[in-house]
Parts: C-alpha cells; sequence; structure tokens
C-alpha cells in the first residue's frame, strides 16, 4: 500500500493543472424518466428505499424487485447502473448515506424521493464523484444548506449543482480512486477482523451461562458452583444531588450496544437532573429497553440516569473485571427483557434480575478466564486504531484533493 500512496500522492502534486468545475458542469443530476419512453411496462427493475442505501459505504444493489408500470407514475427517483445515489434528508445526509448503485435488474433502479441521483456526463468516474460527496468537506458545508422544519429538513438541489471539485484528466482520477480502493479494502479488513473477535468473545461469555458452563477446558462441574446473580453482585442506590467531587455523567444514549467501553459523556458543568452515583469499575445496565444490550464498564466515577442500573461486583464471590462479561451474555439480556414491564419504555427491576440462575467458578479460574478476555480486548483496542488510522488517512487525502 505503501507503493500506491507514493504514487497517488505523486499525481496529486499535479493539482495546479487540474480544473475546478461545479458537479452539475460534469453530472446530470435527477435524470429525466422519458429515458423510459417505449421500453415495456412489465420489464421488472431494482428498487430501493433509504434502508437499502449505506452509510460510508461506495457500493450497494438493491434487493427489491419492481415492474417498471408499478414505480414510473410515482415520484421515485430514477436511477441506472453506476449512478451515484444521495441522500438529501436529514438525518440521512449527515450520517453519508451515499452509495454507487450496482447489479440492478435490467440495469434500472427506483427508489426513495429522498434521493439525489448523480449520473457522469463521461468526463467523471463515479467512484470520483461518490468520494466527493462522502467528504467530511462536502458533508459539513451541506449542513449550512438544509431547509426545512425540524426533523425532515432536505438538502436543496443548488448546494449540489454549485459544489466545486477538482477535476484531474480521467486517467489520474483512476490512480487516485484506486488508492482510495486500497484503503477501503484494507478498512473492510479490519472491520471483519474485529467482527470476527467480537464474535469469539461473545460466544465465549455465552458459554459461562450455559446449561453446562464451558470455556475452552477451563470450566467443569467441579470448579463452578450454582447461585443466582443477586449472589455474586449487588446493585448500588447511592444518590447525591451535590454532585460532590464528579465532573460527568452518563445517559443511555452515552452506551453503545454491546460496546463494554465508555466513549461519551456529558458535563455535569453544563447542567443534568441524574443523581445516581457510581464509582470506577461499576458495571452500568441499561434497564429501559434491556434488548438494547447497553451495558458498559465505568472508567471513572460519576453520576448516571436512573435508568442505568449500577452493579457491583461481590469480590469474595466474583472477579469485577469478569462481572461484565456475565452481564452482557445473551441469556441476561433476553432474562431482563422478558422480566420489563410497561408498553412504550419497558423497564426490568433489580430484583428479577438478581434471580437470575448462574454458575461460578473458583476464583483462580475466573482469573485465567479475565486473561482471555482482557488479550481479546486487547486486540480489539489494537484493530480499532488501525482502522481509524486509514479512516484518518482517507480523510486526508480527501482534505489535499479538495483543500
Amino acid at each position: 500500500m505503501n507503493n500506491t500512496v507514493a504514487v497517488n500522492i505523486n499525481l496529486m502534486k499535479k493539482k495546479s493543472s487540474w480544473h475546478t468545475v461545479r458537479i452539475s458542469d460534469v453530472c446530470e443530476i435527477d435524470p429525466s424518466k422519458r429515458e423510459l419512453n417505449g421500453i415495456d411496462k412489465s420489464m421488472e427493475v431494482s428498487f430501493a428505499m433509504m434502508a437499502d442505501l449505506p452509510e460510508h459505504k461506495r457500493y450497494f444493489s438493491p434487493i427489491e424487485i419492481k415492474k417498471i408500470s408499478e414505480v414510473t407514475k410515482g415520484g421515485y427517483s430514477y436511477f441506472r447502473e453506476n449512478d451515484v445515489l444521495l441522500a438529501k434528508m436529514t438525518p440521512c445526509f449527515e450520517n453519508g448515506k451515499s452509495g454507487i448503485a450496482l447489479n440492478l435488474k435490467n440495469g434500472i433502479g427506483f427508489g426513495s424521493t429522498e434521493f439525489y441521483v448523480l449520473r457522469s456526463n463521461g468526463k467523471v468516474v463515479a467512484d470520483w464523484i461518490y468520494f466527493i460527496i462522502s467528504s467530511e468537506k462536502f458533508l459539513e458545508e451541506g449542513k449550512h444548506s438544509l431547509i426545512g422544519t425540524t426533523g425532515r429538513r432536505r438538502l436543496i438541489k443548488h448546494y449540489v449543482e454549485s459544489f466545486k471539485i477538482p477535476l484531474p484528466p480521467l486517467e489520474e482520477q483512476n490512480c487516485i480512486v484506486s488508492l482510495f480502493q486500497t484503503i477501503e479494502t484494507a478498512i473492510e479488513q479490519t472491520e471483519q477482523q474485529e467482527k470476527n473477535l467480537r464474535a469469539l468473545q461473545k460466544s465465549l461469555s455465552n458459554g459461562l451461562v450455559s446449561e453446562e458452563p464451558v470455556f475452552g477446558n477451563l470450566l467443569n462441574r467441579k470448579n463452578c458452583t450454582p447461585t443466582n446473580f443477586g449472589g455474586v453482585a449487588d446493585c448500588i442506590e447511592q444518590h447525591d444531588k451535590q454532585k460532590k467531587d464528579v465532573n460527568r455523567f452518563i445517559g443511555l444514549e452515552n452506551i453503545e450496544p454491546e460496546n463494554l467501553k465508555i466513549t461519551t459523556w456529558g458535563n455535569i458543568a453544563d447542567g443534568t437532573t441524574f443523581t445516581k452515583r457510581f464509582s470506577k469499575g461499576d458495571v452500568l445496565f441499561g434497564k429501559r429497553r434491556a434488548y438494547l444490550k447497553k451495558v458498559a464498564v465505568a472508567d471513572f466515577d460519576g453520576i448516571c440516569s436512573g435508568d442505568i442500573l449500577v452493579l457491583r461486583a461481590n469480590e469474595k464471590k466474583i472477579l469485577p473485571e469478569l462481572l461484565p462479561f456475565y452481564v452482557s451474555v445473551d441469556a441476561f439480556i433476553q432474562h431482563a427483557v422478558s422480566t420489563s414491564a410497561g408498553s412504550l419504555s419497558p423497564r426490568t427491576k433489580w430484583r428479577d434480575l438478581s434471580s437470575f440462575e448462574i454458575s461460578i467458578p473458583d476464583l483462580k479460574t475466573q482469573e485465567k478466564i479475565v486473561e482471555v478476555f482482557q488479550h481479546i480486548q486487547t486486540i480489539l483496542e489494537q484493530i480499532k486504531t488501525q482502522k481509524q488510522t486509514l479512516k484518518n488517512l482517507k480523510q486526508k487525502l480527501l482534505n489535499e484533493i479538495l483543500g
């Protein structure tokens, strides 16, 4: 990849010779359906809704099929193979929903009215357009061109038409696109590694609470003691309206599903009504809508929402480092869901969760299990750093092109 980077960086040194054009100079935006006049109305074509358009993924292929007679009379967007689609509505636009249409039935597609369709006039390759409209610069500046009421704002067409882009010769476009493809392939590989490791971690965790607990060859009936969750952990209900000696708070929105690490929080100085305290090392469990699988380990002291249960290990029975893996297993989540009450925002209670039956190995065996999980966590962090480095590299190159 280093050779590819060097070659393409040399190409970008030729920027001074590139023309600057508007997107409308090199793309037809929202091609007319009149192109389909004379086509058999029974022909099958691809159909895409907003959910089909990916976030920060270059290609997409709609699965649904419809007849042309079903879609030409409505206000659906019309596109063809290799057209670039861009979400115009918030928050889909800000989230980076865009992509190049591939593998369309009979080469034709229809879809949501909330798409802009960009078709090259031959002076630009589709991938070049995609990388431009998925760049931070395009998305950030586009936020100032959203109109409409809150929650239903849309990107104005003029912004897309008039956005200025560099236009290298086609050969140089393809060379630079090749670089981005190399980086994206590397990102996809790290994402797959991360996915595989998380699946392994989940499988190992679930084994802890299976009918016959299993964790490699570490667990057996002799070193496991039947108990319930309330026998190894306590639910802490400590409240502090003054919020002394803490400066951060955690709401449910700050806990990412199936991610034990807290990456965002609020600042108490900015104001909060939360009063429940937690300490570093506590496990935070979202009791509202437990099916969202919100479990995290606190790495600082703070205040949290009342919809979060603060769970603390009984260190005579279970290692604090192992507790979150028991809390996040599928069986525990299912138990939380089955004991939840309420129609719109179902909540579970500690007294119900405390009855969840488990078998716990002795502390020495727990230490060996924790070592395995910590090793997986270390590798996951390394992969996450690698993925972010690749994304930063891609964005840096895009900034150099657009800057």
